[in-house]
């Protein structure tokens, strides 16, 4: 377990870009950045067709009706010519496509549409495949499919920290043991892809628990497991790790007892919970096999797989920060990129790479959410093998392609 030092954080950031891109974003050698959409709204995930056709889930403004899903249509060169909105399916933010059909979902519940011949939308209603997920608290839910008819999920906490709401106002915040949010949620279940109408969760084989919200999730098929960046607890302890973790069966990600800390390099108790700050937490729990600093909002995350980006590349996994929020800060809140994590044949993750940065804008201080022109929240390989991103903010949407020229 290996974390990233405020020093290299920072040297990396500053890396120039060594050709004009759009919108200021800075790329590696050989990588270039087009405009491929605007005007998605409140975008979040992607899922790509082995057609190219690009399905965007999105989020609901206040007191609006659900926007739906976001359905685009590019040309041989890559310019937008077709674009519909369909359904009611929002707020879910996970989308995927498996074996010819998208499914999205809503913080309740996971459809499933069919997809056919050229049409670009869905031509017939959507069927239900998991229904019953908690409506209240994180309502994100993120999916991925194990190639082998199991479709994972996500359901995160119902708050950022278990407290006791009994417990006396003058004294430090309480923990509730046990936690609630355990019994029904903060977890990863496991459900049959082929299978409709089943139940959240008794349906399901539930995989890990302490989870307290993970939308940035994806299956390596080289790796043969299911990976995924939790969001740390979100409050005033600036060591608290976003932690990538493969997620075996049984594993326990520590939540809301403890947290991994990037200044101690071990797992805490969390103060709720009698921690010190100092002092190694006890029990069975997972080890991440790698920690970001904190308060980064990791909110995808995707294997390579493609043939378009150099070997380097492939097999490794982007992750997609939208970026810290809070006070307005004059050097800026972390984030607000898109970093590159590349793994051995073993499964050991290497030194995570700034992969395309500038979305805030070109100053440090753009990196603040009143401030910021772009938040990259969702990402997608096309079937070329070059990688869409999307912004959150004014819905725009980027292809990264490679050809080797500076």
């Amino acid at each position: 377990m290996r974390t990233i030092s405020a020093a290299l954080f920072l040297a990396l950031a500053v890396t120039p870009a060594l050709a004009e891109e759009p919108d200021h974003l800075s790329l590696p050698p050989g990588f270039h950045a087009s405009v491929v959409a605007e005007g998605l709204g409140l975008a979040r995930h992607l899922a790509i067709r082995s057609n190219g056709d690009i399905y965007v889930s999105t989020l609901t403004e206040r007191d609006a009706a659900p926007a739906g899903i976001i359905a685009l249509r590019l040309d041989r060169d890559h310019k937008l010519v077709e674009t519909e909105h369909f359904g009611t399916v929002a707020n879910g933010t996970g989308i995927r496509i498996y074996k010819d059909a998208l499914y999205a979902a809503s913080p309740t519940t996971v459809y499933r549409y069919a997809l056919s011949g050229r049409a670009l939308a869905p031509t017939v209603e959507p069927q239900i495949v998991i229904d019953g997920m908690p409506a209240t608290g994180f309502p994100s839910r993120g999916l991925a499919f194990d190639g082998k008819g199991g479709l994972y999920v996500t359901a995160g906490a119902s708050s950022n920290i278990c407290l006791d709401p009994a417990a006396p106002k003058n004294v430090p915040p309480v923990g509730l043991r046990p936690c609630p949010s355990l019994d029904v949620r903060s977890g990863v279940w496991r459900f049959d892809a082929s299978k409709l109408n089943q139940k959240f969760s008794g349906d399901g084989e539930q995989i890990a628990t302490g989870l307290r919200d993970m939308m940035a999730v994806d299956w390596s098929p080289a790796l043969k497991g299911f990976y995924g960046v939790m969001q740390g607890r979100n409050d005033r302890i600036d060591t608290v790790a976003e932690e990538m973790h493969r997620v075996d069966k049984g594993a326990n990600l520590g939540w809301p007892y403890t947290y991994y800390d990037t200044a101690a390099q071990m797992r805490l108790n969390a103060p709720e919970y009698g921690g010190d700050g100092h002092t190694a937490a006890v029990g069975n729990y997972t080890t991440p096999i790698y920690g970001w600093s904190a308060h980064q909002s990791p909110l995808d995350l995707l294997f390579y797989n493609g043939k378009q980006f150099p070997k380097e590349y492939r097999g490794g996994a982007f992750v997609v920060y939208h970026g810290g929020a809070g006070a307005e800060l004059a050097e800026g809140h972390r984030g607000y990129d898109v970093q590159f994590v590349p793994f051995d044949k073993a499964g050991k993750p290497g030194t995570p790479q700034p992969f395309v940065q500038g979305f805030a804008g070109p100053n440090p201080g753009d990196r603040n959410p009143a401030k910021a022109a772009y938040r990259p929240s969702g990402a997608a390989v096309g079937p070329d093998g070059s990688l869409y991103v999307v912004d959150s903010t004014k819905g725009r949407l980027w292809r990264i392609a490679y050809d080797g020229k500076n």
